[in-house]
């Protein structure tokens, strides 16, 4: 299965010149964990960074550092780990399992965002996945039996 079609295409997106105090409310506003900093590019926008709120907790809130004062470069993760819509969703979960991450930008073929990978994307879409097994599973053994009881 494709990254591309498990990814949520819905990202947060925030300028390079936000402040974190407008990432922080972006988060608020739309019930999200993390936001995509982004360089424009015409229509598109290529991922350059992306802020989670553990960062803004663990290098801003704890550190009781004044957030006005902190530049947002200072605080986005500095190495980009980005899925291709493409890629195989086993193979980036094996990724953001290497490089510690839970959440990834994914891209076209040219670098441009197409959305965001979310670890918890990942576990619902798995639970379906079960649930479709377990039910099938159901089904053949309902089958089964009944043919056992007209034999």
């Amino acid at each position: 299965m494709s990254v591309g079609h498990v990814c949520n295409r819905e990202a947060i997106v925030a300028n390079r010149g936000d402040s974190l105090l407008d990432i922080a409310k972006l988060m608020r506003k739309y019930h999200v964990g993390s936001v995509i900093i982004v360089e424009p590019h015409g229509e598109r926008v290529r991922p350059i960074g992306i802020i989670t709120d553990r960062d803004l907790v663990v290098e801003i809130l704890a550190e009781e550092l004044d957030n006005s004062t902190v530049a947002l470069e200072d605080v986005m993760s500095p190495t980009l780990i980005t899925a291709e819509e493409d890629d195989d969703v086993y193979d980036v979960i094996e990724a953001m399992r290497n490089h510690g991450v839970r959440r990834v930008p994914v891209v076209d073929q040219e670098g441009f965002l197409v959305g965001v990978l979310a670890m918890d994307d990942l576990l619902w879409n798995l639970s379906q996945e079960l649930g479709n097994i377990v039910a099938l599973i159901e089904r053949q053994t309902g089958a089964e039996a009944k043919r056992q009881a007209h034999v």
